[in-house]
């Protein structure tokens, strides 16, 4: 009996331990499947493609004048003989040859920034005379220029064949909320507009026209925090040129903005830089200007910013986080992380990593050459950590 009775006991006994034997391995067994879902959920990286929306920068070297300029719209100094003109103008989008040429060159000393343009035009014609009104309303010309180089506080001016000009500052891109101050003038700006033709008149056939202009220097070299200071050998701005062209109608002998059914036909956006999109508020992707003390660029060397390439990335996945494919990333609690591919060339990758901060959100890209990490946030703000 007791023998029978310890062998029943014992029965269940074993029954639950090997029950409990088999709960525990399952139990172990799903951990470790959720474990490796959860990482690989984790570990999967995304990726984007941004050969579009980034670009290489073109690049001017600016020589200072020895000499006194008269701003004539002629640019007949011997010194503006030895400026050199930069490349012909291209669509803001690279797409296709615009119909006109244009092309300018630049000198500078203490006092301006000077400015010569060409713009090849058969009807020159203009009717918007009053100052700080909306200038591209005619065919114009603009200058972008962000002397900081961290795109805030850059300046736009634009003009017209009649020389009525539109300046004003922006505190940052219109894409991250960025507001215009037409208030901000340049008081000191002098332009002058040399027709190669005939202004305003139908009955003939123009060839082109030329702006001189001279920008104040004290008011651009506050907007790189540093006023006051002399510019230095090499010293980078970033900056870039908008041609404004429209088809036009001729009625009663007069120029309009040509019409369809009611509407203003799209006008024509050439640059210098191209910009891959039809957006000038962009300044991440302007040309650089290179300061030289020299009298002549023939011999002096490209100072380029050999991080260049990383910035641009990052600013285009600060943009597609803002607007574009990546937006979704946004919705993530703080504290998530993902790993990004980035394609922004048809031969280069980048590493990228996004991070959704209380607020907003940073991506880091470290460039293993260098050793030094890069940094952007939503609001725009890239920083280099060595």
């Amino acid at each position: 009996m007791i023998v029978v009775q310890e062998s029943v006991s014992l029965k269940p006994k074993l029954f639950l331990t090997n029950m409990v034997k088999v709960f525990i391995g399952i139990s172990f067994v799903l951990i470790g499947v959720f474990s490796c879902n959860n990482r690989k959920h984790q570990d999967t990286a995304l990726f984007i493609d941004l050969r579009t929306d980034t670009v290489i920068p073109k690049h001017y070297i600016i020589t200072k004048s020895s000499e006194h300029i008269f701003i004539d719209g002629k640019a007949d100094e011997a010194v503006w003989q030895s400026a050199v003109f930069s490349d012909y103008f291209v669509d803001i989008e690279g797409v296709e040859k615009p119909e006109y040429d244009t092309r300018f060159k630049m000198l500078w000393d203490e006092k301006y920034l000077y400015l010569y343009v060409e713009m090849e035009e058969p009807h020159i014609w203009a009717n918007l005379k009053q100052r700080d009104t909306v200038i591209f309303f005619n065919n114009d010309f603009e200058v972008f220029i962000d002397p900081s180089g961290t795109t805030k506080n850059y300046a736009e001016i634009e003009i017209n064949a009649l020389g009525t000009v539109w300046d004003l500052l922006m505190d940052r891109p219109y894409y991250r909320s960025g507001r215009a101050n037409n208030h901000w003038n340049l008081d000191a700006l002098k332009a002058t507009i040399k027709v190669y033709g005939s202004l305003n008149n139908p009955h003939d056939i123009d060839s082109l026209w030329a702006i001189e202009m001279a920008i104040p220097m004290d008011a651009l070299t506050e907007l790189r925090n540093s006023h006051g200071i002399l510019l230095e050998e090499g010293e980078l701005w970033r900056i870039n040129f908008l041609r404004v062209e429209w088809d036009f109608d001729i009625i009663d002998g007069i120029y309009y903005r040509k019409k369809i059914n009611g509407d203003f036909l799209e006008n024509y956006n050439w640059v210098w830089s191209s910009q891959k999109v039809m957006k000038m508020h962009e300044p991440e992707k302007w040309g650089y200007l290179q300061f030289t003390h020299e009298s002549s660029a023939e011999n002096i060397a490209i100072v380029k910013d050999e991080n260049m390439l990383i910035k641009q990335v990052l600013y285009a996945l600060m943009r597609q986080t803002g607007y574009g494919s990546l937006q979704n990333l946004q919705k993530q609690k703080a504290g998530y992380i993902k790993n990004i591919n980035v394609q922004f060339s048809d031969t280069d990758t980048l590493k990228a990593v996004f991070y959704k901060t209380n607020y907003g959100f940073e991506f880091t890209i470290k460039d293993k050459q260098s050793g030094k990490t890069f940094v952007i946030n939503e609001g725009g703000m890239l920083k280099t950590i060595k």
